[in-house]
């Protein structure tokens, strides 16, 4: 998630930079063989132009509006994991007189916390991180998912013997979910916990296994493909066909233009279509950009960060002097 005021021009030329060189080619090869060489056969009207235009407004709006609700609802759901988090370790704190099984649950509980967070970082075969323009943009801040080792990470947290347990589990949030559910019942069982307040806690564990699955939902499941597509094709058509569209346009300016652009005004087709086009290809890379917001790209939901301030909470709620220092953020990137 970018924290600053906003992208400096420059980042997003830089990030956007390829669109610009082959929509740069894309306006001088029509321009030139109508200028140049007297293909005027080559000019399309531009009301087909228009239509097709409005077409791929509509669809890069929709993927646009799409792709933010996806990032909207990942940032709710991982709201209300903080909160639900805050509230677990005030019930396992009150709720038991023994300070060592208190501290248990609620360290299984930030190793919980970890592993989902591990999850959701890993690649999907759908997903964008890779393109070579997010690539080089990664240059510029750090994933901690990719640079700390999992089981370093878990060995903060929980006993060895049970990192050997979840270490080999496709789902090592879930297994660690349900460690969880086996110690309250110990709990219970061995009467530390009433028949009220096992139950509340319990339910506190249904609610973090419902946050698990909508997060895993958003995370597993792509914006649909076939609306990937179309949008992409649109936008395409429309920066092929723009320059052919503004050819005869500007070609008709001549007769209004006096001085040094007098018969010259169809070279003006360069720069407004490319600038016309880059507009469109900058919206739906931000909308592929957003499409996503676990895979680790600067627009995604701070989980790393979010994951790191509610431990930080939780321990002052415990009462440790030794606190985990915040992620850093590079370029107002936070993760």
């Amino acid at each position: 998630m970018h924290a600053g005021m906003s992208y400096k021009l420059g980042e997003f030329l830089f990030w956007t930079r390829r669109n610009i060189l082959w929509l740069l080619i894309l306006g001088i090869v029509p321009t030139a063989l109508y200028q140049v060489f007297g293909f005027t056969c080559l000019a399309v009207p531009f009301t087909i132009i228009g239509l097709i235009g409005t077409a791929t407004v509509f669809i890069i709006t929709f993927r646009n509006q799409e792709t933010y609700n996806r990032a909207w609802e990942a940032r709710q759901i991982w709201g209300a994991i903080i909160s639900a988090s805050r509230s677990w370790v005030i019930m396992c704190r009150d709720f038991l007189d023994d300070a060592d099984k208190s501290h248990d649950l609620i360290y299984r509980h930030l190793a919980w916390l970890t592993a989902l967070r591990y999850q959701l970082r890993t690649s999907r075969n759908w997903e964008t991180a890779d393109k070579v323009y997010n690539k080089e943009y990664k240059r510029n801040y750090s994933i901690p998912e990719t640079e700390i080792p999992f089981e370093k990470e878990l060995k903060k947290y929980i006993s060895q013997a049970e990192l050997n347990l979840i270490s080999t589990a496709n789902n090592r949030a879930t297994q660690l979910m349900g460690l969880q559910s086996k110690a309250l019942k110990k709990l219970r069982h061995e009467g530390h916990l009433d028949e009220f307040r096992f139950l509340d806690m319990h339910g506190a564990l249904r609610d973090f296994s419902d946050h698990q699955g909508r997060s895993e939902r958003i995370k597993n499941f792509p914006y649909p493909r076939q609306y990937v597509t179309i949008n992409g094709l649109f936008v395409k058509l429309f920066c092929i066909l723009l320059p052919f569209g503004l050819l005869e346009e500007f070609d008709n300016l001549n007769a209004k233009t006096t001085g040094f652009m007098q018969g010259y005004m169809v070279w003006l087709v360069i720069p407004f279509s490319v600038l016309i086009s880059w507009v469109f290809t900058s919206l739906e890379q931000v909308g592929e950009s957003t499409e996503n917001p676990f895979e680790g790209s600067a627009n995604d939901v701070p989980i790393s960060q979010m994951s790191r301030t509610v431990e930080t909470d939780i321990r002052e709620m415990l009462g440790e002097d030794v606190l985990p220092s915040p992620f850093p953020t590079p370029k107002n990137i936070i993760l």
